[in-house]
């Protein structure tokens, strides 16, 4: 079940959806941003690498953004007399777009086709929106009930929804990252979600992959995962599995059992399992040591491309964390060659997170 939208507007003209709980006692209106006016950065510049073929987007604005800054100057708390944050007033889950993006805030359309090879440039269309779980400062998504975990996954669909309308925009992908190992920079739980105007470079390699062995990929995909070795959990919609050729000490892939391309073609009942499913699964990332597992999690939606039907919506959790007191560094072969080496094998790190899920 999903709770009431809301729209507003920040100081600067940035939109802001609050979401509210199923039965949420908040009220119907909130508080207008009181902070004085003001313009947004220009859209970063998006640059073309000859060498790999991928845009980079240079968005040097970003430099000024906020830096693990204390409770009480929190950006993403609601709003007091002593902290004009970005949020003006109470929320359960709030959506606003990010004050200094890597794309956007102008849309656009760019062509591959055609390039210059050495020297191309353009404006890095797209949008960049800031996913606030919850107003509370600590805390972490995992630990928030079920019902919290329903209400941010009614936010991803909505706006997975809306994004993929934006002129421009090829793809659209929320994720979370987590711990300073990571390179969070507010420690107020939260996510994000990129609204990009190319089909990013992970995506065009699973192109590839799909396009070398057809249209039912992921159906294989799923058969050979499923029942086997590395599967961590399973519910009535979607399957957790560390994949067969995981590069991370602590790798999780989740699939829907229905092929459907991003969030917003989940129905309610699919939402609803998902909530429960998720709320295990970030649970075990953090059962697996005593403190606090630092992971990226990612989901990876279909772009807009000619086959964008061949594609499943699909979870990636990764974690640098190889034992309690031990972090995975990308040096030499994974960081200058893209040439991974495994530190654990994926089926005892599967049998660790089953123990850890029972």
């Amino acid at each position: 079940m999903q709770g009431n939208r809301l729209t507003a507007h920040l100081f600067d003209g940035r939109e802001l959806f609050y979401f509210d709980d199923f039965e949420s006692s908040l009220p119907a209106e909130r508080k207008r941003d009181s902070r004085p006016s003001d313009t947004r950065p220009q859209t970063a510049d998006l640059r073309f690498d000859p060498l790999s073929s991928e845009f980079i987007a240079v968005a040097s604005h970003r430099q000024t953004r906020a830096f693990l800054p204390p409770a009480h100057s929190c950006p993403l708390c609601p709003t007091t007399e002593d902290n004009l944050s970005e949020l003006p007033d109470v929320f359960d889950v709030a959506v606003f777009e990010n004050k200094g993006p890597a794309f956007g805030p102008d849309s656009g359309f760019i062509s591959p086709a055609g390039l210059d090879v050495f020297g191309h440039s353009t404006l890095a269309f797209g949008r960049c929106e800031v996913v606030v779980f919850s107003p509370e400062h600590e805390g972490s998504l995992g630990s928030m009930p079920v019902s919290r975990i329903r209400t941010v996954i009614s936010a991803w669909m909505d706006r997975t929804r809306e994004l993929y309308e934006i002129p421009g925009v090829v793809q659209v992908f929320p994720f979370e990252n987590r711990g300073e190992e990571i390179g969070v920079t507010l420690h107020h739980p939260h996510g994000q979600i990129y609204s990009y105007p190319f089909v990013t470079p992970r995506t065009q390699r699973l192109q590839e992959a799909i396009a070398n062995f057809g249209p039912g990929f992921f159906e294989e995909l799923f058969r050979f995962e499923s029942g086997g070795p590395r599967v961590v959990l399973e519910s009535e919609h979607f399957l957790a599995f560390v994949p067969f050729a995981a590069r991370w000490p602590i790798e999780i892939h989740a699939l829907p059992k229905r092929h459907i391309q991003d969030l917003s073609q989940l129905t309610d009942a699919e939402a609803d399992d998902l909530a429960i499913f998720y709320k295990k699964l970030l649970q075990g990332v953090d059962s697996l040591y005593s403190t606090p597992t630092p992971y990226i999690s990612a989901w990876h939606q279909a772009p807009a491309v000619a086959n964008r039907e061949d594609f499943r919506l699909m979870l990636q959790i990764t974690s640098p964390r190889r034992a309690e007191d031990k972090l995975k560094f990308l040096a030499g072969s994974e960081a200058a060659m893209g040439a991974w080496v495994g530190d654990v094998t994926p089926e005892s790190q599967a049998e660790r997170l089953r123990e850890v899920l029972r």
